[in-house]
Protein backbone atom coordinates (compact mmCIF):
# COMPACT_ATOMS: atom_id res chain seq x y z
CA UNK A 1 0.00 0.00 0.00
CA UNK A 2 1.53 3.71 -0.60
CA UNK A 3 3.05 5.62 2.18
CA UNK A 4 1.66 8.66 3.13
CA UNK A 5 4.26 10.29 2.60
CA UNK A 6 4.31 8.90 -1.03
CA UNK A 7 0.45 10.26 -1.19
CA UNK A 8 1.71 13.17 0.32
CA UNK A 9 4.04 13.66 -3.09
CA UNK A 10 1.61 12.88 -5.37
CA UNK A 11 -1.15 15.08 -4.27
CA UNK A 12 1.55 17.54 -4.36
CA UNK A 13 1.85 16.96 -7.71
CA UNK A 14 -1.51 16.95 -8.66
CA UNK A 15 -1.57 20.57 -7.28
CA UNK A 16 1.35 21.75 -8.81
CA UNK A 17 0.44 20.10 -12.38
CA UNK A 18 -3.03 21.70 -11.91
CA UNK A 19 -1.41 25.22 -10.92
CA UNK A 20 -0.17 25.15 -14.05
CA UNK A 21 -2.59 24.24 -16.64
CA UNK A 22 -4.69 26.72 -14.85
CA UNK A 23 -2.01 29.55 -15.17
CA UNK A 24 -1.74 28.42 -19.29
CA UNK A 25 -0.03 25.46 -19.82
CA UNK A 26 -2.59 22.98 -20.32
CA UNK A 27 -0.12 20.50 -21.17
CA UNK A 28 0.96 20.11 -17.45
CA UNK A 29 -2.21 18.50 -17.17
CA UNK A 30 -1.31 15.48 -19.26
CA UNK A 31 0.17 13.28 -17.02
CA UNK A 32 -2.73 13.64 -14.83
CA UNK A 33 -4.80 12.41 -17.68
CA UNK A 34 -2.35 9.38 -18.51
CA UNK A 35 -2.26 8.64 -14.67
CA UNK A 36 -6.01 8.53 -14.80
CA UNK A 37 -7.48 7.32 -18.21
CA UNK A 38 -7.12 3.26 -17.03
CA UNK A 39 -9.49 3.82 -14.07
CA UNK A 40 -11.65 5.61 -16.07
CA UNK A 41 -11.62 3.91 -18.57
CA UNK A 42 -12.32 0.33 -17.57
CA UNK A 43 -14.13 0.75 -14.01
CA UNK A 44 -16.18 4.28 -14.97
CA UNK A 45 -17.02 4.47 -18.81
CA UNK A 46 -16.64 1.06 -20.84
CA UNK A 47 -18.94 -1.22 -18.30
CA UNK A 48 -21.82 1.82 -18.26
CA UNK A 49 -21.30 1.82 -22.23
CA UNK A 50 -20.78 -1.53 -23.21
CA UNK A 51 -19.12 -0.08 -26.46
CA UNK A 52 -15.65 0.03 -26.86
CA UNK A 53 -15.53 2.66 -29.57
CA UNK A 54 -18.02 4.95 -27.78
CA UNK A 55 -16.41 4.36 -24.72
CA UNK A 56 -12.68 5.53 -26.09
CA UNK A 57 -14.68 8.53 -27.45
CA UNK A 58 -16.24 9.65 -24.14
CA UNK A 59 -12.74 9.46 -22.45
CA UNK A 60 -11.24 11.77 -24.95
CA UNK A 61 -14.55 14.30 -24.44
CA UNK A 62 -13.73 14.14 -20.53
CA UNK A 63 -10.26 15.13 -21.02
CA UNK A 64 -11.41 17.70 -23.39
CA UNK A 65 -14.15 19.24 -21.35
CA UNK A 66 -11.58 18.38 -18.39
CA UNK A 67 -8.68 20.96 -20.39
CA UNK A 68 -11.79 23.42 -20.98
CA UNK A 69 -12.54 23.70 -17.81
CA UNK A 70 -9.98 23.29 -15.88
CA UNK A 71 -9.95 27.40 -14.72
CA UNK A 72 -13.40 26.46 -12.92
CA UNK A 73 -11.85 23.51 -11.00
CA UNK A 74 -10.74 24.39 -7.51
CA UNK A 75 -8.31 22.13 -4.72
CA UNK A 76 -9.90 20.72 -2.25
CA UNK A 77 -6.63 18.48 -0.97
CA UNK A 78 -8.03 15.35 -2.87
CA UNK A 79 -7.01 13.94 -5.94
CA UNK A 80 -8.45 15.25 -9.14
CA UNK A 81 -9.85 11.86 -9.89
CA UNK A 82 -12.94 13.03 -8.64
CA UNK A 83 -13.82 15.29 -10.52
CA UNK A 84 -12.46 13.62 -13.58
CA UNK A 85 -15.07 10.74 -12.81
CA UNK A 86 -18.04 13.46 -12.24
CA UNK A 87 -17.31 14.48 -15.53
CA UNK A 88 -17.41 11.05 -17.56
CA UNK A 89 -20.33 9.85 -15.43
CA UNK A 90 -22.05 12.76 -17.24
CA UNK A 91 -20.75 12.51 -20.25
CA UNK A 92 -22.07 8.97 -20.16
CA UNK A 93 -25.29 9.89 -19.50
CA UNK A 94 -25.00 12.39 -21.68
CA UNK A 95 -24.63 9.31 -24.48
CA UNK A 96 -27.66 7.52 -23.06
CA UNK A 97 -30.01 10.70 -23.00
CA UNK A 98 -29.01 11.25 -27.17
CA UNK A 99 -29.58 7.59 -28.03
CA UNK A 100 -32.72 7.05 -26.57
CA UNK A 101 -32.08 5.33 -24.03
CA UNK A 102 -31.96 7.76 -21.08
CA UNK A 103 -35.22 7.49 -18.99
CA UNK A 104 -34.68 4.31 -16.68
CA UNK A 105 -31.03 3.81 -17.20
CA UNK A 106 -29.88 7.65 -17.13
CA UNK A 107 -31.61 7.77 -13.67
CA UNK A 108 -29.99 4.83 -12.45
CA UNK A 109 -26.97 6.07 -13.97
CA UNK A 110 -27.46 9.72 -11.62
CA UNK A 111 -28.35 7.59 -8.74
CA UNK A 112 -25.59 5.44 -8.68
CA UNK A 113 -22.78 7.95 -8.81
CA UNK A 114 -24.73 9.84 -5.46
CA UNK A 115 -23.99 6.53 -3.79
CA UNK A 116 -21.09 5.50 -4.72
CA UNK A 117 -18.21 6.12 -2.54
CA UNK A 118 -15.90 8.70 -4.15
CA UNK A 119 -12.28 8.42 -3.37
CA UNK A 120 -10.68 11.50 -1.20
CA UNK A 121 -6.72 10.59 -2.05
CA UNK A 122 -4.73 9.03 -4.80
CA UNK A 123 -4.23 6.01 -3.19
CA UNK A 124 -7.92 5.25 -3.57
CA UNK A 125 -8.03 5.38 -6.88
CA UNK A 126 -6.63 1.70 -7.14
CA UNK A 127 -9.61 0.37 -5.51
CA UNK A 128 -12.48 2.89 -7.95
CA UNK A 129 -12.01 -0.42 -10.67
CA UNK A 130 -13.05 -2.93 -8.18
CA UNK A 131 -15.65 -1.07 -6.79
CA UNK A 132 -16.40 0.12 -9.60
CA UNK A 133 -17.14 -3.93 -10.62
CA UNK A 134 -18.76 -4.88 -7.47
CA UNK A 135 -21.29 -2.50 -8.25
CA UNK A 136 -21.99 -3.34 -11.38
CA UNK A 137 -22.20 -7.34 -11.19
CA UNK A 138 -24.97 -6.71 -9.28
CA UNK A 139 -26.62 -5.11 -11.71
CA UNK A 140 -25.97 -7.30 -14.59
CA UNK A 141 -26.42 -10.70 -13.14
CA UNK A 142 -29.83 -11.61 -14.66
CA UNK A 143 -28.78 -10.14 -17.90
CA UNK A 144 -25.25 -12.24 -17.85
CA UNK A 145 -26.95 -15.26 -16.97
CA UNK A 146 -29.20 -15.06 -20.50
CA UNK A 147 -25.52 -14.72 -22.64
CA UNK A 148 -23.77 -17.69 -23.91
CA UNK A 149 -20.89 -19.18 -21.22
CA UNK A 150 -18.34 -17.98 -23.90
CA UNK A 151 -19.75 -14.79 -23.75
CA UNK A 152 -19.86 -14.20 -20.22
CA UNK A 153 -16.45 -15.41 -19.61
CA UNK A 154 -14.86 -12.57 -21.78
CA UNK A 155 -17.18 -9.97 -20.03
CA UNK A 156 -16.41 -11.73 -16.67
CA UNK A 157 -12.73 -11.36 -17.58
CA UNK A 158 -12.23 -8.29 -18.87
CA UNK A 159 -15.06 -6.15 -17.48
CA UNK A 160 -15.64 -7.22 -13.94
CA UNK A 161 -11.94 -8.79 -12.97
CA UNK A 162 -10.26 -6.03 -15.74
CA UNK A 163 -7.62 -8.44 -16.49
CA UNK A 164 -5.53 -6.93 -19.43
CA UNK A 165 -6.61 -7.80 -22.85
CA UNK A 166 -3.53 -9.77 -23.13
CA UNK A 167 -4.31 -12.13 -19.96
CA UNK A 168 -7.73 -12.54 -21.10
CA UNK A 169 -6.70 -13.47 -24.85
CA UNK A 170 -4.46 -15.94 -23.39
CA UNK A 171 -7.15 -17.11 -20.84
CA UNK A 172 -9.43 -17.92 -24.11
CA UNK A 173 -6.63 -19.19 -26.00
CA UNK A 174 -7.11 -17.03 -29.10
CA UNK A 175 -5.43 -14.03 -30.46
CA UNK A 176 -5.79 -10.40 -29.30
CA UNK A 177 -7.54 -9.15 -31.83
CA UNK A 178 -10.18 -12.00 -31.39
CA UNK A 179 -10.70 -11.14 -28.09
CA UNK A 180 -11.35 -7.86 -29.04
CA UNK A 181 -13.93 -9.55 -31.71
CA UNK A 182 -15.24 -11.42 -29.20
CA UNK A 183 -15.43 -9.01 -26.32
CA UNK A 184 -17.43 -6.64 -28.40
CA UNK A 185 -19.85 -8.99 -29.44
CA UNK A 186 -20.40 -10.54 -26.00
CA UNK A 187 -21.42 -6.86 -24.87
CA UNK A 188 -24.00 -6.47 -27.73
CA UNK A 189 -25.46 -10.06 -26.56
CA UNK A 190 -25.45 -8.83 -23.46
CA UNK A 191 -26.91 -5.43 -23.73
CA UNK A 192 -29.46 -7.55 -25.91
CA UNK A 193 -30.56 -9.95 -23.12
CA UNK A 194 -30.49 -6.42 -20.90
CA UNK A 195 -33.15 -5.07 -22.94
CA UNK A 196 -31.19 -2.75 -25.48
CA UNK A 197 -32.93 -1.78 -28.83
CA UNK A 198 -29.59 -2.07 -30.33
CA UNK A 199 -29.85 -5.49 -30.18
CA UNK A 200 -27.02 -8.46 -30.63
CA UNK A 201 -25.39 -10.15 -33.90
CA UNK A 202 -24.70 -14.04 -33.60
CA UNK A 203 -23.23 -16.20 -31.94
CA UNK A 204 -19.39 -16.49 -33.11
CA UNK A 205 -16.75 -18.68 -33.35
CA UNK A 206 -14.17 -17.09 -32.58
Amino acid sequence: MISEQAEAQLLEEERRLIERAQAGDRDAIRPLFERFAEPLYSGVILPRLGDAATAEDVLKDTFLTAIEKIGQFRWQGRTVYVWLRQIATNKVIDVHRRTARAGRLAHALAEELETTTVPTTSADVALISAEESRINRGRIATAMEAVSPRYREAIRLRLIEEQPREACAAAMKVSLGNFDVLLFRAVRAFRKSFGDPMGAEGEDSV
